[in-house]
């Protein structure tokens, strides 16, 4: 194990059940992306999220489907995901160089 190998993680659409066991030592905070129209997904994100021991958020995307086809939904997803790292990776560059 290398908890801190990854400074932040995002997972969009992740199927995060199959990592389950792992789930309470992950340490770096993580963002969950999901579809709208994914219940099953979202249901299974939600429990990943009850699991995860970190600083960690769900970001539902409005009418979106699994694979984030409609227009505009990985648009959504990736400026999700880079306002995620530049809140965790960037912040905590300065941190250690201060």
């Amino acid at each position: 194990e290398r908890p801190d190998q990854a400074a932040a993680v995002v997972s969009r659409g992740g199927r995060p059940d199959l990592a389950a066991h792992a789930l309470p030592r992950v340490r770096a905070p993580t963002l969950l992306v999901v579809g709208g129209a994914d219940t099953q997904v979202i249901a299974l994100n939600r429990s990943a999220l009850a699991a995860l021991r970190s600083e960690k958020e769900l970001a539902i995307v409005p009418g979106a489907t699994h694979l984030f086809e409609e227009p505009g939904a990985l648009d959504e997803v990736a400026g999700l995901a880079s306002r995620w790292f530049l809140r965790h990776l960037v912040s905590d560059r300065s941190a250690s160089t201060s």
